[in-house]
């Protein structure tokens, strides 16, 4: 794993509320496992960053536009490879604060009952520091405690960019993009 310490931090973009939800909408879209329902609304997503600041707007459409190039197949093989075969792409933001270790229960708790906290229940099947869960939990919260998560996991976020950026995926700019809609 790349040391936090020798991640260089993305400037954050001047963004508004309502543009950070826009952000963290499309990211928990494109973030998750790509299957044909998930992909048909990369359309959609494309219309909604259209408004955003012109350096977020960009880290979308170079995902986009490399994900339309690729078949079905094609995009959820680099999915599985990158996101599932890459330690270092680890898409559950305790990983970078526990690993693979007894503290990962722990942190897990914490972010249930950050959800619960808020509002919120965490869905069977998946575990609760799944980035695009943690994202569609703020685009969609009310709660400041949606943005303090994503805010407390800076460092793995960005830890993410780097190993996403070392393998040649597009995902980088994804989660570039979520690394500068935060604080």
């Amino acid at each position: 794993m790349t040391p936090a310490a020798a991640v260089q931090t993305l400037p954050p973009s001047v963004l508004n509320d309502d543009q950070r939800r826009i952000v963290h909408m499309a990211a928990s879209i494109l973030l998750d496992y790509p299957d044909p329902a998930r992909r048909s609304q990369f359309d959609q997503v494309r219309a909604a960053v259209g408004s955003l600041p012109a350096e977020v707007a960009d880290d979308f459409d170079a995902f986009l536009t490399v994900a339309s190039t690729m078949s079905q197949g094609a995009l959820e093989a680099h999915f599985t490879a990158i996101f599932d075969q890459k330690r270092k792409c680890c898409p559950y933001l305790s990983y970078y604060s526990t690993g693979d270790t007894r503290k990962r229960g722990m942190a897990l708790v914490s972010f249930v009952e950050a959800y619960r906290a808020a509002g919120w229940e965490v869905e069977d099947g998946e575990l609760a520091d799944y980035l695009p869960m943690v994202l569609e939990f703020s685009a969609r919260s009310d709660s400041p405690i949606a943005g303090e998560l994503l805010a407390s996991h800076r460092e793995g976020i960005e830890v993410l960019r780097a190993a996403l950026e070392s393998f040649g995926s597009a995902y980088t700019q994804v989660v570039a993009a979520v690394c500068r809609s935060l604080p």
